[in-house]
């Protein structure tokens, strides 16, 4: 449901020596090509007593909310509301000072195995992009609460990624659309990655065209990632796998 966009551009990879930091293939800038990039998106609900539920969207943070439409106090500062529609349908709204951010409305097959998402986000101007999921259940066995995993959700919109040298062998991967950059070094070890507190990124440069590296939060693994480069140097393709999906996500970008 929350769509966020896995921070999945956090690359890293093992020193190879000078040469990287001038003519590393991976500097430059790169835009999502939509159309042959899918994740993997899940989200959990558990009952937690009388229409009260924990939802959680990105596998980490949860929220406590009563299904009962009001809006209440959610993470980051926003204002999440639950409203049970049927036995069938329930509608999800999260706002934050006053503004629309997302409108959901979950629609649960008869057989309990299926949820369909009309999943709404807002830009700041107010426009509106809708997509439609398909979250098949992983856990659980009736109603809405259960383990929820949709294998080909689309990105809503396209966005820029610039890779840029740091520190002689090092690369900075900045996300314009996002306000940030994250620094990495290419030794191997776990480094602070400048985007939070006691996340770091670790990885190896396989091949001139092949990345591997591991992300952490506090010394616990979250995802593995394999970053491709084609041979013509035009196309770029993050493979994510993300701690608790059964299935990876799949980020290809053009060189502009």
């Amino acid at each position: 449901m929350s769509k966020r966009i896995l921070e999945c551009l956090v690359l890293a990879s093992l020193s190879a020596g000078p040469l990287w930091a001038g003519s590393d293939p991976f500097v430059g800038k790169w835009k999502l090509d939509t159309a042959h990039s899918h994740f993997t998106d899940q989200m959990r609900v558990e009952s937690d007593g009388a229409n009260q539920y924990r939802f959680s969207f990105d596998g980490t943070n949860v929220e406590t909310i009563v299904a009962d439409g009001t809006e209440q106090p959610g993470l980051s500062g926003t204002n999440l509301s639950v409203s049970v529609e049927d036995t069938h349908t329930w509608k999800v709204v999260r706002k934050k000072n006053g503004r629309m951010l997302l409108t959901a409305t979950w629609k649960l097959s008869r057989d309990g195995r299926t949820l369909r998402d009309t999943f709404t986000s807002f830009q700041p101007d107010g426009s509106p992009a809708t997509v439609n999921n398909v979250y098949e259940r992983t856990a659980g066995t009736s109603g809405f609460p259960g383990t929820w995993e949709d294998t080909h959700s689309k990105f809503a919109s396209a966005f820029e990624i610039q890779i840029q040298p740091y520190r002689g062998n090092g690369l900075s991967f900045v996300t314009p659309a996002q306000g940030t950059t994250r620094n990495v070094e290419f030794d191997g070890n776990d480094h602070a990655n400048g985007i939070a507190p006691g996340l770091t990124t670790s990885g190896r440069r396989v091949n001139e065209h092949t990345l591997a590296l591991k992300d952490k939060t506090n010394g616990k693994l979250d995802d593995t990632r394999e970053i491709s480069l084609s041979r013509d140097g035009k196309t770029l393709t993050i493979t994510v796998h993300q701690r608790g999906r059964t299935h990876p996500s799949v980020l290809v970008f053009a060189r502009e």
